[in-house]
């Protein structure tokens, strides 16, 4: 069964029920008030013949008065009276009659002919109850006439029929069993409309999905107009299809980066080993090409380690553990790394007045980034120059600038360099043997820890590189 006819089902289950139970509370009042109106009916005729009667209070001499007087005379003595005048035709005529202690017959109006009311000896009060008379129903009052001792001397009995009352009741039975069905097949085929214009938008989920394919993944639900549940499904299937649209992007930009950048040095590779089996050489020169075919090797190697790090940064799967720390050790254990790379260009690594204090970071990644931005600068540095690294605030943040004197980036390519393999130039590649994916890691880093990196450079003067940091206390 389908969604759109569950919902109706459920729904019309239910409101088939609670009408059900409506339907019969109406019955039911309905039945309780038109009885109680007979009920009333039947108490006005008793007061009316005691009354016609010149009676009090029901004692031994009212018995005694009604039997002798007649009901026929007493009842037609008050209607002239009350100019209430009713004929014995009437389409809902009185039955009166009296009876004994013991249940005969002393009196009864001429209209009940041969027929008797019934008289139920088991009631000693006052009692309403209906009853068969021939083949129709009568409403029934039974009241019990005592002397002043108390002892019952004989009963009244005054009846109605209850026709009129059971073709009500008939009637408005008939109304609900033929209306009840009606309504609720009414009911069921309009809410499997509504349920279906409701659930449109999972419709369109399905209708998307089966069609969805790698080439198509930037179509999104259109959202409904209310923000209901609905609007929210949407939203949240639309938000997972953008981070899977992401992931794919990054999983296919990751495939073009490493064949585009590992398809060179594994061509150079091919090339040397070629070369050499064409026929036979010396030593040293195979020696000299065998290196340079591990210094390729290794360079890939590298290669595909920091593609492999900038795709589980970007991924998501890594979440930085910021904690705080003191700059300074850090500082000084990435100096010691990078130093020989420095020393064997005749250059200075130069730690300045360290007063940064305590930042937030996380000091794995802060350590990367160091040494990334230290690397490059000694990289692109003139031999016998210098690195400075300078700790400090501005604007009341922790700042960390390291800055080198050499060949600087042109300004219009500054905003490009935290791009994935991108170079400058071609020959500054070659000739250091980046990849053009230092500082796309470090920007990725900086990003997850809320750290602020900007870089300013000038042409044959130098850069320098700023890292803010969120928080801090000196």
């Amino acid at each position: 069964m389908s969604l759109r006819n569950r919902m109706a089902l459920y729904y019309t289950t239910a409101t088939a029920i609670l009408m059900a139970v409506v339907f019969m509370g109406i019955f039911i009042t309905v039945d309780k008030v038109v009885y109680r109106h007979l009920d009333e009916e039947l108490r006005h005729e008793v007061s009316e013949t005691l009354s016609e009667a010149h009676v009090q209070s029901r004692d031994v001499c009212e018995f005694d008065r009604l039997k002798d007087m007649g009901l026929d005379d007493a009842r037609e003595v008050n209607k002239h009276e009350s100019h209430k005048i009713r004929k014995v035709a009437d389409i809902d005529p009185e039955y009166v009659q009296l009876v004994d202690s013991s249940g005969q017959v002393v009196s009864k109006t001429a209209n009940l002919a041969r027929n008797v009311l019934s008289f139920e000896p088991s009631y000693s009060g006052i009692r309403f109850f209906t009853t068969e008379f021939g083949t129709s129903m009568m409403r029934q009052v039974q009241v019990p006439l005592v002397d002043r001792k108390g002892v019952i001397e004989g009963y009244l009995i005054v009846a109605v029929p209850v026709k009129s009352a059971m073709i009500v009741l008939r009637d408005l039975k008939y109304i609900v069993m033929l209306s009840f069905p009606v309504i609720i097949l009414t009911l069921f085929v309009l809410t499997r409309l509504i349920a279906g214009r409701s659930i449109r938008p999972v419709e369109e989920v399905i209708a998307m999905a089966e069609t969805m394919t790698q080439s198509s993944l930037d179509r999104r639900i259109t959202l409904p107009q209310h923000r209901d549940e609905l609007y929210r499904l949407g939203a949240t299937i639309n938000a997972l299809l953008d981070r899977l649209q992401d992931a794919f992007q990054r999983e296919k930009q990751f495939t073009a980066d490493a064949s585009h950048e590992l398809k060179t040095p594994l061509a150079v590779v091919k090339g040397t080993l070629d070369v050499l089996v064409r026929k036979p050489r010396d030593v040293a020169h195979y020696e000299n090409r065998i290196r340079y075919c591990l210094d390729e090797l290794n360079r890939m190697a590298r290669l595909i380690d920091q593609l492999l790090l900038l795709a589980r940064y970007e991924s998501g799967n890594t979440s930085p553990q910021i904690m705080r720390m003191d700059i300074a050790p850090l500082l000084e254990s990435v100096r010691a790394r990078i130093d020989p790379m420095a020393i064997a260009k005749n250059m200075s690594l130069r730690i300045e007045s360290v007063s940064l204090g305590r930042v937030e970071a996380d000091p794995a990644m802060l350590e990367m980034m160091l040494e990334n931005i230290l690397s490059n600068a000694v990289k692109y540095s003139p031999e016998g120059s210098a690195v400075e690294i300078r700790a400090g605030s501005r604007n009341g943040l922790p700042v960390c600038t390291i800055t080198d004197y050499g060949i600087g980036i042109p300004e219009e390519k500054l905003q490009s360099i935290f791009e994935r393999f991108y170079r400058v130039d071609e020959s500054r590649s070659s000739s250091t043997g980046g990849s053009g994916l230092g500082l796309s890691i470090v920007k990725k880093l900086a990003d997850l820890q809320h750290i602020t990196i900007s870089v300013s450079s000038r042409e044959n003067h130098g850069t320098s590189f700023h890292l803010t940091f969120p928080t801090g206390q000196n």
